[in-house]
C-alpha cells in the first residue's frame, strides 16, 4: 500500500498583497507542521518561482544549480537568524554610535554527503573562512537502513554551533544518523540546525519528535511520500541533478 498522501495538497493565491485575490494565481504552498522547531520558509512570490524552476524535469542542470543556489542562500540566511545575538556598539564615520548586534560563538557547517555538498557555497558565500565537516551516510543493502561510513568534523565542533546541510528530507534516517554522530561527538543538541530544501511531512515530523532540540528549517515541506519513499511532487534526485544530470 502506498505511503503517498492522498490529500490535496495546500493552494493559496500567490502575489504582492496589496494586489486582489483575482488578480493573483493560485500556486501550491508547503504543508503546515505543528512542531515548533520546524521552521518553514514564507511561501513568498520569489520562493515559489525558484521551486517551480528546479522541479521542472526539463530544466537544464546550469539552471538547475543556479535556482537550486539562490533558495540555499535563503535558507542560510534563515538559519542564521536562529543563532543567538549578544549586545554589540559601534562608531560609525560621523561619530555616533549605533546600538546593534553581532553573533555569540563559534559556527561549523557538516555537509551530508553527497548532495549536502551542494549547499556548502552557499553557506561559504554568507559566512566567510567557515569550517566545513563531512558525514557520509548510505543504506545498508543487506538492512535497507541507514550505515555510517565516514565522518571528518572539526576536533572542537563540540564547541560550535553546527548547521548541518542536505537538501532532500524524505524518511530522514540520513538525517536522523547525522545528528546521532554530532551528539555523540559532544554536540548539544539545541546547537543544532538542519538545513534542508524539501522535505516531506513524514520525514519532518519524524525528525522534530526524536530530536525536540534540533532546530529544522526549510524552504518546503511536500505533499508525501510515494510507495518507493520518494517525495512527492519532488525534483528527482537532487544529487544526480546538481552534479551529472
Amino acid at each position: 500500500m502506498s505511503s503517498e498522501n492522498s490529500s490535496q495538497p495546500p493552494t493559496e493565491h500567490v502575489g504582492p498583497d496589496y494586489r486582489p485575490a483575482m488578480q493573483k494565481p493560485t500556486a501550491t504552498v508547503s504543508t503546515s507542521l505543528s512542531h515548533s522547531n520546524v521552521t518553514i520558509l514564507p511561501s513568498t512570490p520569489q520562493l515559489l518561482s525558484l521551486l517551480t524552476m528546479i522541479r521542472d524535469k526539463n530544466t537544464g542542470r546550469a539552471d538547475f544549480i543556479f535556482y537550486s543556489n539562490r533558495i540555499i542562500r535563503l535558507l542560510v540566511e534563515e538559519g542564521l537568524n536562529h543563532l543567538p545575538v549578544v549586545k554589540h556598539e559601534v562608531t560609525t564615520p560621523v561619530g555616533r554610535v549605533y546600538s546593534g548586534v553581532k553573533f555569540e560563538g563559534k559556527i561549523c557547517g557538516v555537509s551530508i554527503m553527497r548532495a549536502g555538498e551542494s549547499m556548502e557555497q552557499g553557506l561559504r558565500e554568507c559566512c566567510r573562512s567557515v569550517r566545513i565537516g563531512k558525514i557520509l551516510i548510505q543504506r545498508d543493502e543487506e538492512t535497507a537502513k541507514p550505515k555510517l561510513y565516514y565522518d571528518k568534523l572539526p576536533e572542537d565542533i563540540a564547541d560550535r554551533w553546527v548547521l548541518l546541510l542536505d537538501p532532500m528530507l524524505a524518511t530522514g534516517g540520513s538525517a536522523l544518523m547525522a545528528v546521532d554522530v554530532l551528539i555523540s561527538r559532544g554536540v548539544p543538541e539545541d546547537r543544532i540546525l538542519f538545513l534542508n530544501l524539501i522535505a516531506s511531512p513524514e520525514g519532518a515530523a519524524n525528525f522534530a519528535e526524536r530530536f525536540p532540540k534540533v532546530r529544522v528549517v526549510t524552504a518546503f515541506v511536500d505533499q508525501g511520500l510515494d510507495e518507493k519513499n520518494y517525495i512527492v511532487p519532488g525534483l528527482g534526485d537532487f544529487g544526480d541533478r546538481f552534479y551529472t544530470m
